[in-house]
C-alpha cells in the first residue's frame, strides 16, 4: 500500500517527477542516525552559526518511481536568516532554464510555489504534527574543517526511499538580505491551495 507523503519537503520531490532526465541509480543505505521531528527547523538550525546565509546549490534527488530507481539533478539558491526563516529556489538549467519551485519556511508556516503547475500551497507545519512524528526522516550534514556552517546536507526520507543531496557553493555569511527574500507574493494566474492537499498526494511507487 502506498503511504501518504509525510512532510512538506516531499512537495519538492513531487514537482521533480514531471521533469528532468531520470537515470537508474545504486541506492546507498541511510546512516544509522536518529530521525528528526521537524526537518525544516533542523535545516535552519544547521545554519544557526550565522545570522544570515545565502548560497548557490546543486541538488540531486534519488528516489523510486513505479518501482524503478531514478535520480534528478537541478540547481538552486538558498537563503537563511535567524530566527527560523529559510527559502529555497529550484530550477532546471538545461536545455532551457525552467523554474521548478519556490519554497519558503517562516515562523512555522510553509509556502510552496510550483510554477509549471500554476499552483501554490500554504499552511502551518504544526497542522501535520502527527504525520511528521510517524515519518522516518534523517538529516546528515558535512562541514569543512574550520567552517561555521555545512556545505553539504543529505535528507534521507527512509519510508519513501528518497534522498535529497544538497551541496552548497559560493556561500556568503552574515550579509544583509533584502526584506523581500522572506516575503511571500503569489504571482498572477497562480491558484493557491491548502498545503494539506499536497501533503496527502500519494507518491508513485
Amino acid at each position: 500500500m502506498n503511504r501518504r507523503s509525510p512532510f512538506p519537503i516531499l512537495g519538492l520531490v513531487f514537482c521533480l517527477f514531471f521533469i528532468g532526465c531520470p537515470k537508474k541509480v545504486v541506492r546507498v543505505p541511510p546512516p544509522d542516525i536518529p530521525s528528526v521531528e521537524n526537518p525544516l527547523a533542523a535545516l535552519v538550525e544547521a545554519f544557526s552559526a550565522a545570522e544570515t546565509l545565502q548560497a548557490k546549490a546543486s541538488i540531486r534527488i534519488d528516489t523510486v518511481r513505479e518501482g524503478e530507481e531514478m535520480n534528478y539533478r537541478l540547481q538552486g539558491n538558498v537563503f537563511c536568516q535567524k530566527p527560523g526563516m529559510l527559502r529555497v529556489y529550484g530550477y532546471h538549467p538545461f536545455p532551457l532554464a525552467m523554474d521548478l519551485f519556490d519554497a519558503l519556511y517562516r515562523e512555522n508556516k510553509f509556502f510552496l510555489l510550483i510554477p509549471f503547475e500554476k499552483r501554490a500551497y500554504t499552511g502551518e507545519v504544526s497542522e501535520f504534527k502527527d504525520l511528521i512524528t510517524k515519518a522516518d526522516i534523517r538529516i546528515i550534514t558535512e562541514k569543512p574543517e574550520g567552517n561555521a556552517v555545512p556545505n553539504r546536507i543529505r535528507i534521507v526520507i527512509v519510508d519513501q526511499k528518497t534522498t535529497i543531496d544538497i551541496r552548497l557553493r559560493e556561500i556568503e555569511l552574515d550579509k544583509a538580505l533584502t526584506e523581500d527574500i522572506f516575503q511571500w507574493t503569489v504571482p498572477e494566474g497562480i491558484e493557491v491551495r491548502p498545503l494539506a492537499q499536497l501533503i496527502r498526494r500519494r507518491p508513485p511507487n
